[in-house]
Formats: structure tokens, sequence, C-alpha cells
């Protein structure tokens, strides 16, 4: 049974949760067409605030403030805009605290696991993509003979881009997409999740203080409808999107109307190849609980763990033994790892994928699986071992606390196994043999490969991160990420 402290969660949401609305051109809307949602704990249960939606007409206001607001945005000296975006960036820095805050009671992240730095790293991209809002270049070609023509390129932004936030990590995903968009120049129309809204309205009202100009950043909150009105809307430019494949297909269909781009962030079923050559004291709890971290809500997570046959027996005890002594509970307690799942849905959904598996004999039970008695959305931390790679467990993104322990033998069947998936988000390689690794990192289906990372492997600023196959295409982080949000124009002048 787990037991979540009610008051204090309704006295922290009256204190720290930012007031429901929409911010169009620098307005804030709190009665709009799309009716109200009814913002639910996580942790408790129970109904916390009254969010207000935005339908298409919203959207439409919001994409005719956004495209106002590029003239000047647009047209701004990039020194200046590297100016204001640093300013942001350092106003976040200054509010990490309170980004911790919001995040237990909007949608049950730990405060003493990935809240505690989701500021840190909202700042730490704001200030990366600030650097480069100054340094975006074109180049000058040499087809022709410089007696007879010029030619170069100019980098552009796009215009107007909608952002369709995910609910898992609001705040992180926040991060990677606005502040390179607005480095190249563009505005943006954020749509979160009607669940997730706090972080979002938090970002666009530093972003004010700032000075960042009023119409560059716009947050309208809203359902399927809003989301299809942004995307189909003949003002919007580009569309970046996290989230599922399901919605993904939707989005791409509605987008393929008017032949706009988009740019995808989907899910994973990411694998975590562990060699007999690695220390098992420092490699399997990380293994284990950075599976775990989140509640298992992340797309990037290494939930099948592929262990070489040596050792198995032995990683899987290790594995269940930390498990085991992960903190289930209230967000807001300082020692829980691992909290509630986002909805009565998530924890039913989660719950069922475990049932069946034991059910069906995907693989051995090691250790959870049961049913937890709580008014919030939770689920115990379950590892499954000898699973079935064809098996649902192997091959569904779960979302939530379930690790899957399978054994190899030789590096190709480990390669095999990793890449037996439609999904190509990230991979992992624990590993000291560094000709293994080498031999291995070209060979795994993944957008990005981890080997032996730390405990934060995923949210670099720098790196480029993103999928291949279910997962998506497109690059969120380094120079890739910005080279989302810029369209290059040939420019060819001749001789007078």
């Amino acid at each position: 049974m787990v037991t979540v402290d009610v008051a204090l969660h309704r006295q922290r949401a009256e204190r720290v949760l930012p007031r429901p609305r929409l911010v169009i051109g620098g307005k804030e809307l709190s009665d709009t067409s799309g009716g109200l949602y009814a913002h639910t704990n996580p942790a408790t249960g129970l109904v916390q605030a009254e969010i207000p939606l935005a339908g298409p007409g919203e959207v439409d206001q919001a994409v005719t403030a956004a495209r106002t607001a590029f003239e000047v945005w647009g047209g701004m000296r990039p020194a200046e805009r590297r100016r204001l975006l640093t300013r942001f960036a350092q106003l976040i820095r200054d509010h990490i605290p309170d980004f911790a805050a919001i995040s237990p009671l909007e949608n049950g992240v730990c405060v003493g696991g990935w809240a505690e730095n989701v500021g840190t790293h909202i700042a730490e991209w704001t200030e990366y993509y600030a650097g480069w809002a100054d340094k975006i270049e074109g180049l000058v070609g040499a087809g022709h003979s410089p007696h007879e023509n010029v030619e170069y390129t100019l980098a552009e932004p796009y215009g107007v881009i909608g952002h369709i936030i995910t609910w898992n990590s609001p705040a992180l995903s926040l991060a990677m997409k606005i502040p390179p968009s607005l480095a190249a120049g563009n505005t943006v129309v954020i749509k979160p999740a009607e669940s997730t809204p706090f972080s979002a309205l938090l970002f666009a009202d530093l972003a004010r203080e700032a000075g960042i100009p009023d119409g560059v950043i716009n947050v309208v909150t809203g359902l399927g409808d809003a989301g299809s009105a942004l995307v189909t809307h003949p003002g919007v430019d580009k569309i970046s999107f996290t989230g599922g494949p399901a919605t993904a297909r939707r989005i791409m269909a509605d987008a393929a109307l008017s032949l706009k781009p988009v740019v995808f962030e989907l899910g994973g079923k990411s694998a975590n190849l562990l060699f007999a050559d690695t220390d098992l004291d420092t490699v399997v709890p990380y293994c284990a609980a950075f599976a775990m971290s989140n509640t298992g809500q992340g797309c990037a997570l290494p939930t099948r763990l592929l262990v070489e046959r040596p050792i198995y027996d032995e990683v899987v005890a290790r594995v269940t033994g930390v498990v085991a002594h992960l903190p289930v509970g209230d967000p807001l307690d300082p020692t829980t790892y691992i909290g509630p799942l986002i909805d009565a849905a998530a924890r039913d959904r989660v719950q069922g994928v475990i049932d069946k598996a034991v059910k069906d004999g995907a693989g051995r039970l090691a250790f959870g699986g049961e049913r937890i008695d709580a008014d919030g959305y939770f689920v115990s931390p379950t590892v499954f071992a000898d699973v079935d790679n064809r098996s649902d467990l192997a091959q569904r993104e779960i979302f939530g606390p379930v690790l899957a322990l399978t054994p190899f033998d030789t590096e190709d069947e480990a390669i095999a196994l990793a890449n037996d998936t439609e999904y190509g988000l990230s991979a992992y390689i624990q590993s000291r043999d560094i000709a293994r690794v080498n031999r291995l990192v070209p060979r795994l289906k993944a957008g990005t490969v981890y080997v032996n990372p730390g405990p934060n492997p995923i949210t670099s600023p720098a790196t480029p991160f993103g999928g291949v196959g279910l997962s998506g295409f497109g690059r969120e982080g380094g120079r890739a990420g910005l080279e989302e949000f810029i369209h290059v124009k040939g420019v060819g002048v001749g001789r007078v």
C-alpha cells in the first residue's frame, strides 16, 4: 500500500502551480472555446486545477500573434536575440526550484529524482542555444568563375513553428524544442498536453520577464482538435512533435495536405547490452535503477536488458535486489524513487501488460507484478527474466516500471536481439572492451548509442538526439537540432 500526504499536495499546489490560462500574444485567456479539463494529481487521484482549453479559434489567434511577432523577432539583430535568450536562460536558472516543485504535482515526478534536475537541464539547453543565435552562417560557393557569378547561401528561419509537447517530461521537451527555434529566429506556438500545462506557463512567464517580445512564445493547451488546428493552419511553417507513433501518423497525414515539414521524436524500446567484462557492482545498480527512473515513463530508457550468458543468473539476482529496494511512494517525499503513473488509464494499461505477460508466459516474473492499493496511479516496479524477444514485453513500449531481461551468447546474437524491434531511438553498451564497442556501435539500429553512460546520459544539449524507424526522424540537440528550424536559400549574383 502507498500512502500520500494529501494535505501537503493541496498546499503545494496552491503555492507553486501557475494559474491555468492560455498565453496568446502576451495576453492571458481563461474563458476559452475548448472548455475545461479537470487536472488530476497523479499521486492523490484528486482534481487540483481546472485547465482552460484552446479550440481552433484560440489556435488561430496564437498563430496570428506568432506571425506578427515574427516580423520583429526574425528581423532582430542576432546579437540581440542572443542577449535576450541569455537573460532568459539566467531567469530559468534562478527558478530551478520552481520547475522542480511543479513536476511532482504536474505529472508525479519524484522530487528526489528526475524533478530535481529538470530545471538545470532547461537552463543548460537555453544557454547552449543562446550561444548559437549569432553564429548561424551561410556559405560562399565556387560553382562558377568569380568573374562571372557569385554564389552564396542564406540560413533563414522558417517563420512560425508549432510545437506539440509530450506529457512525460514536459519541461525537458520545452527545453529541447523552443530555444533552438528561437535562436534561429522563429516564433512558436506551444501546445502542451492538457495533463501537463504548468511547466509551459512558467516557461512563457520567464520569457516575457526576460524581455522576449509578446507573441514570440504562445501557449495553447488543448485536446486533439487544437493539435489538428495547429498542424493544418496555413500560418504554421513546421511542426515539431514528441509523443507516440499513433499520434504522429495523424499529424503526418494532416501535415501532408500542405506538404508541411515535421520533426518527430517518438517512442523507443531501447536495448542495453551488458557484457561479462563489466564491473557488476557499478553497472547493475545503474542499469536497474535507470530503467525505472521517472517510473519508466521515458522514451529512451533502457527497458530491455540483454545479458551475456555467463553472468546472466547473477545479473538477474542483482537486478531484482536493486529494484526491490527502490522506494515507491509519495513523489513529494525526497526518499521516493518510483512515483505514480500519469493517470488511471496509464496505470490500468501497464498493469494489464504485466498481468497478460504472466498469463501468456512471455517471461519469468522475477519481481513485482502485484497491484498496489492506493488512491493515486501506482504500479509495482516489475522485473521479468527469460523474456521471449518476440513478446510484447520485448516489442511494445510499455511506458511503466517494467524491465525485461534476456540472455545472449555471442555478439551477433546480442545485436540481432537489440535490433529486432520496429523502434530505433537509443541503445546502450556496457563493456570495458573498446574493440568490442567499436565493432558494435555501427551495427546497432538506433539514433544514439550510449557506452558505459553516467546517470544522465540523454540530455546533453550538444549531442543530437532522435531516432530511426518507429522512433521518428529529425534531431533535437547540437547543431543538428538548430538546423531543424532553418532552411537554406541559395543566391546567385551575376556580374553587371
